[in-house]
């Protein structure tokens, strides 16, 4: 069983498909990555070389891939940053052709746009594509807090706010959105809150603060990968949640024990999989 994952690279460090493909390899799964840019560090250091895929490569390489017969053994679609629109559509085709041979296989969207420390940091025509075409064909999106707001087109500074506005998402397309970097205006400093909405409710889950000099990238695109994983391993997403949380925050722990600047995932890569914390996700009451 494998997953297609179709996102950035950097050959140092471990954001995008370097943040993804080792830790769901860990949990057993066999991974496609399709990389949509090929860069020497993520843009965060102030300088990097490399350069973004072409869209006709990228159309080229998953062709090659539905020629081996392979996306019928295809179980999730993973998408996180891409350097267009042009390049998204080429995904929402694999998408397509992945779901049409095996309807059960999921799309995976991670709206990756910026955060709130650095605004907006894609293309101009992103963001329009992640709210009008990416987001609507998802079956799970994973926006962080600031994402969130751009997407629904509304603040967000309330735990009710915040689930008024992944219902808003989900009322357009995915069945599952889980909110990270979720910072609302009346929760402990001392905390950090992953949110998580469904049909069936809403759970929020809180973990220590952490406290970095420099906090490493790539965060969400492991919590994106580990949360595919978990997911199609249960079909649960409260379990995918938890589990998730736990060993992302078991990566950044170690991390910060190391004083690294880039996320210690061969140092912690036991505990992807098997996490030496546990956190509880509990309902959400308003």
């Amino acid at each position: 069983m494998s997953i297609l994952s179709i996102q950035s690279h950097v050959s140092v460090g471990h954001v995008g498909n370097s943040a993804a493909v080792f830790p769901l390899q860990r949990l057993g799964w066999d991974v496609w990555p399709v990389n949509t840019v090929q860069f020497s560090n993520h843009p965060g250091y102030g300088d990097f070389e490399g350069s973004v895929t072409p869209v006709a490569t990228i159309r080229a390489i998953l062709g090659g891939i539905e020629r081996r017969g392979a996306l019928a053994d295809c179980r999730a679609v993973l998408s996180g940053y891409i350097g267009g629109a042009a390049l998204g559509e080429a995904i929402l085709d694999a998408q397509a052709r992945v779901h049409a041979l095996n309807p059960e296989a999921v799309y995976v969207c991670d709206p990756v746009m910026g955060d709130r420390e650095g605004g907006v940091y894609v293309a101009d025509d992103i963001p329009d594509f992640m709210r009008t075409r990416a987001v609507p064909a998802s079956d799970i999106a994973l926006p962080n807090h600031f994402e969130l707001e751009l997407l629904s087109e509304r603040r967000v500074e309330t735990l009710g706010a915040a689930i008024d506005a992944a219902n808003a998402l989900r009322a357009n397309g995915p069945d599952i959105v889980v909110v990270t970097s979720f910072e609302r205006d009346d929760a402990s400093p001392d905390a950090m809150e992953t949110l998580l909405v469904t049909g069936e409710g809403a759970w929020l889950i809180e973990t220590p603060r952490l406290a970095f000099d420099v906090a490493p990238n790539g965060a969400g695109d492991l919590t994106a990968a580990l949360f595919t994983g978990h997911y199609l391993r249960t079909r649960d997403p409260v379990i995918a949640l938890e589990q998730t949380v736990a060993a992302v925050f078991s990566v950044l722990q170690e991390t910060e024990r190391l004083g690294r600047r880039e996320l210690a995932l061969v140092a912690a890569q036991a505990m992807l999989d098997h996490p030496p914390v546990r956190f509880t996700a509990r309902p959400c009451t308003l």
